[in-house]
């Protein structure tokens, strides 16, 4: 039989911070130690870190040390191991802090290789995370019980922060000027590659793209004109161009149009077939069938509409980050500036003038945060109509607020003579218009012509016509082919036009390969199924 175990007397508990209910913070400095030392193992895993890894990932002070210094080396295009790194601590003051060269030499013995880089700095930043949470909330908390704060400013700030923590964004600190030269070398050598000289998203108005390069990332676009001059209708052009020709994530606020009547109109666009038609529902058979097959690029392309009425800033701002985070939007357009509202918080104070500035700028913020081009449409004052001559709109025509013309990158007007009844000076030319840009910070100002069709509230670049003709100015000249020359020996033209337009360009099995005369000259028929003129 066993003895029983005598009875100790139990020591007495210490009761720690943590036993208490104390909580320290999420951490994982094993792994960061880990990543530093491997860095320091192998030439190419600080590349692979850098994807991912920033200073401030790193829980321990020491780290973030460390971290820089690295990247300072590999920007200086030197070694990084541990007499680089020590070197370098000892150069900027830190060696003693972190601990010497002794600590430098231990972070390479709890590694032996880069292989878990990735998996190591996955569970660093998902702790930085669950760090910044704790902070966002904790301030969001402190904020909500306070009377005299405002709930849609609070609401705001609290989603942009957390929408930054999302994209691992935060807020920027201060970079040297050596890094920020390295990427806009590297940026320079990336348009360098592009042939069509667009850098940014582009409208598919050729005349415009030239002037702007395409609607740069972070820019907030001003496109003003006065009511019925086509603002809607250039937007939904340049929002459709984007969308189904380069396949652009693309989305439209629409404060005074419905969803329905937005997508009417690119409908008529598409398909050809002008609105009014298309709201009756008048079609014939063959209009049905043109519907049905000019419309299937457009059904396939990713354009979010939001139709919601009177719009207030935070909201947009909410609807906006999800879109993007979601959908990974490239362009965002606004119909239009002035249907918006501005500060929620209620101040009785604030005039028109002061509220349109708040909503510009505001705009031009989140353009920055989401860096993506934002075109937000404007109504022009009466001042316009009181000038004389042509009435070409100017910067301080736009209306209600100074804040616009200078919290914007871009601003560009719509103009056509027709509107105003100028046919005379313009003869040949009643389809004509022009986007004119009269600012823009970071490039050339200068005039777009391009062509605008009424019946299908679209337009067009100036140089195409339905025929497919090049043309700059004057009126366009087309060249026909007669039947009556078909009798003539040598190869049907008439019946090479149709099977060019039939079969993709390929030419009649019967003509040789001298003659494909629609790709070279100008002689022959431009033929469009629906434009054969001498039948």
């Amino acid at each position: 039989m066993l003895d029983r175990p005598i009875s100790r007397k139990p020591k007495p508990t210490v009761v720690t911070s943590l036993d208490a209910g104390g909580k320290i913070q999420p951490q994982a400095v094993d792994f960061e130690e880990a990543i530093l030392g491997a860095i320091m193992l192998e030439k190419e895993a600080l590349k692979d870190a850098m994807e991912t890894l920033q200073s401030k990932h790193f829980y321990s002070d020491k780290h973030q040390y460390v971290y820089e210094c690295m990247l300072d080396l590999y920007n200086d295009n030197q070694p990084v191991d541990i007499l680089s790194v020590t070197d370098k601590l000892k150069t900027k003051g830190y060696l003693d802090i972190v601990g010497g060269p002794y600590f430098i030499a231990k972070l390479t013995s709890k590694v032996s290789s880069a292989a878990n880089l990735q998996y190591h700095a996955h569970i660093v930043i998902q702790k930085f995370i669950q760090r910044e949470l704790i902070r966002i909330s904790g301030q969001t908390i402190t904020d909500a019980y306070d009377d005299s704060a405002d709930a849609f400013k609070l609401l705001d700030a609290t989603e942009k922060d957390l929408y930054e923590v999302k994209n691992d964004g935060m807020k920027r600190s201060y970079k040297e000027i050596s890094n920020i030269i390295n990427d806009a070398i590297g940026l320079i050598e990336a348009n360098a590659l592009k042939k069509d000289g667009l850098t940014g998203v582009p409208s598919g108005i050729r005349n415009l793209d030239n002037i702007t390069a395409g609607w740069q990332k972070s820019d907030l676009v001003i496109l003003a004109a006065r009511p019925g001059m086509g603002k809607t209708a250039l937007a939904l052009t340049m929002l459709r161009n984007a969308a189904v020709d380069f396949q652009k994530p693309v989305a439209i606020f629409s404060l005074e149009m419905s969803a329905a009547q937005l997508v009417t109109r690119l409908i008529a666009s598409e398909s050809g077939i002008s609105s009014e038609k298309l709201k009756k529902g008048q079609l014939e058979d063959h209009e049905w069938t043109q519907l049905h097959t000019k419309i299937t690029k457009l059904s396939k392309a990713k354009i979010y509409i939001d139709d919601t009425p009177s719009l207030p800033v935070f909201e947009l701002k909410a609807k906006c980050r999800r879109l993007h985070s979601k959908h990974n939007i490239e362009l965002i357009v606004i119909d239009y500036l002035q249907l918006m509202r501005g500060d929620e918080s209620g101040n009785k104070n604030a005039n028109r003038e002061q509220e349109i500035g708040y909503i510009s700028r505001s705009l031009k913020g989140l353009a920055k945060e989401l860096n993506v081009p934002i075109i937000a449409l404007a109504q022009l004052s009466r001042d316009v109509e009181k000038r004389g001559g042509d009435k070409k709109p100017q910067l301080s025509d736009l209306r209600e607020s100074g804040s616009i013309e200078q919290d914007a990158d871009m601003v560009g007007f719509i103009w056509r003579p027709d509107y105003y009844k100028l046919g005379e000076s313009f003869e040949g030319q009643q389809d004509m218009g022009e986007v004119i840009i009269a600012k823009h910070r970071n490039g050339p100002t200068g005039e777009a012509k391009v062509r605008y069709i009424a019946n299908l509230a679209k337009f067009e670049n100036w140089s195409d016509d339905p025929y497919g003709n090049t043309v700059e100015d004057g009126p366009t000249t087309v060249t026909y082919t007669s039947k009556m020359n078909t009798d003539q020996e040598g190869p049907d033209m008439y019946q090479l036009g149709l099977n060019q337009l039939h079969q993709n360009d390929a030419p009649a099995a019967d003509a040789s390969a001298s003659d494909n005369w629609l790709d070279d000259t100008d002689t022959g028929a431009n033929i469009t199924e629906d434009d054969t003129p001498w039948e």
